[in-house]
């Protein structure tokens, strides 16, 4: 898998993961059965959060809901792009995550694989801006939340990223 990802801080001493390349792009939308053969690569790894040593699993259930799921379909324009994008940074995204939230497991729908219900990190990210010409012009961040699953066999699996939202205060320059 190549990958061109660094986890760095801000002015402010926050963590970022920056994902300093485009690899998912396009004029009018996003392809994003490209986006889930990049996700399936993932699948049987499991990555470390430092704020609170959960271990996060990948499952074979991720590149399904992260490229189909009503939050995604309802994506447009720079959004979607930046979702699409934002899975180059998984392993980071998790690693930086913070701010653990639980929410107990109400819908029918996951009554078996959310039995201990649901989690909810916050995490941030970076993609580039070029100019015309290809030249690095500033970096867009992003807040992302990542939506963790508790599921009967006791493990916590990675099912989504969402409320994807860009930081207008706080563009980096290059």
């Amino acid at each position: 898998m190549d990958r061109n990802v660094e986890i760095i801080t801000d002015n402010k001493g926050k963590k970022l993961v920056c994902i300093n390349d485009i690899r998912f792009k396009g004029k009018r939308s996003v392809d994003w059965d490209d986006v889930k053969g990049y996700l399936e690569e993932y699948v049987g790894q499991f990555y470390q959060i430092t704020s609170s040593e959960d271990i996060i699993y990948i499952g074979n259930k991720l590149p399904d809901e992260y490229t189909g799921s009503k939050y995604t379909r309802g994506l447009k324009g720079a959004a979607a792009k930046a979702k699409a994008n934002a899975a180059q940074g998984i392993p980071e995204l998790i690693e930086i995550a913070t701010d653990k939230h639980f929410k107990e497991n109400h819908g029918d729908k996951h009554q078996w694989n959310a039995r201990y219900g649901w989690y909810r990190y916050n995490s941030r990210f970076a993609l580039p801006v070029f100019s015309e010409d290809g030249i690095l012009e500033r970096y867009n961040v992003f807040h992302a939340s990542l939506l963790i699953r508790h599921d009967n066999n006791g493990k916590m699996y990675l099912y989504d990223v969402i409320d994807i939202k860009k930081e207008t205060s706080n563009p980096l320059e290059s």
